[in-house]
């Protein structure tokens, strides 16, 4: 019976958990009047001009083609550095290695959007604005704290041993960390990646602020278009929010195994 209600509460979970996102998908079919009509209901007539419409509209070639060189270049620094950052901190021992690991977790008590003036200030004296670094940089800056936390937590729980064995055969430390710590790490790479990927690629605040260029405006620029101070287009909206979703999906199931198994890296040590 308790097995039966547990499975029945999990199935009520799964629904309530996956039903916006179905009803973002269903959503996108509808014109303006029946989505006002019938908010919640299936569509009537199936309008697949809704997303050809919001991708011209929208130029959403060109914000997809922005946001992916944004988020994949700003994942790629997070990573190597939080990687390399975690390795040094999990396997070594050194003078203001304490001092160090408060610096990284300072950095993830600082609430990001407080720091939007002075960095567009510092941004506009060095040139940066309406440029990639002025996104790739900040974004990675603030996501390296979480990147090294996750990580040194798997990095800790890999035997000692092994770096004792690899220096032995005359492996060294770079090698020891390219061959070995970083496929190891995969787990919690994969789950930094993923939390990384959906921060950046979502990001509003920082492309607003950063970037008035449209040849260089993102994803969640160009969907803000669609809504104004006196209305918004629904169909369009939920069109191109269908589309803007998809690589987020695509992503999390490409990597939600490596993701489980990071999540719960470092807790048992055997």
């Amino acid at each position: 019976m308790s097995r039966g209600i547990l499975n029945a509460l999990l199935a009520i979970y799964g629904f309530v958990t996956l039903y916006p996102l179905v009803w973002l998908f269903l959503s996108a079919f509808k014109s303006n009047p029946e989505f006002y009509e019938f908010p919640f209901g299936l569509p009537k007539e199936w309008h697949l001009e809704n997303f050809a419409d919001a991708w011209s509209v929208a130029r959403m070639g060109v914000s997809f083609k922005n946001s992916f060189i944004v988020t994949i270049a700003a994942l790629v620094l997070t990573l190597v550095f939080g990687a390399m950052a975690a390795f040094v901190l999990s396997r070594f021992k050194f003078r203001g290695k304490a001092a160090a690991m408060g610096l990284f977790l300072l950095g993830m008590l600082i609430p990001i959007h407080s720091t939007l003036v002075p960095l567009f200030i510092m941004m506009k004296k060095i040139h940066l604005l309406d440029t990639y670094g002025a996104l790739i940089f900040p974004y990675t800056a603030f996501e390296l704290s979480l990147a090294i936390f996750v990580t040194i937590a798997y990095m800790s729980s890999i035997p000692k041993e092994m770096e004792e064995a690899a220096l032995i055969d005359g492996t060294g430390y770079w090698g020891f960390f390219f061959r070995v710590m970083l496929p190891l790490s995969a787990p919690a790479l994969a789950t930094v990646g993923i939390l990384a990927f959906l921060r950046y690629w979502n990001d509003f605040a920082f492309a607003l602020v950063f970037i008035s260029k449209p040849a260089l405006q993102t994803l969640p620029l160009s969907l803000s278009m669609f809504a104004t101070g006196y209305m918004t287009d629904y169909r369009l909206t939920f069109a191109a929010l269908s589309l803007a979703v998809i690589p987020t999906i695509v992503v999390y199931l490409l990597f939600q195994e490596q993701v489980m198994k990071g999540m719960v890296a470092g807790a048992v040590k055997g």
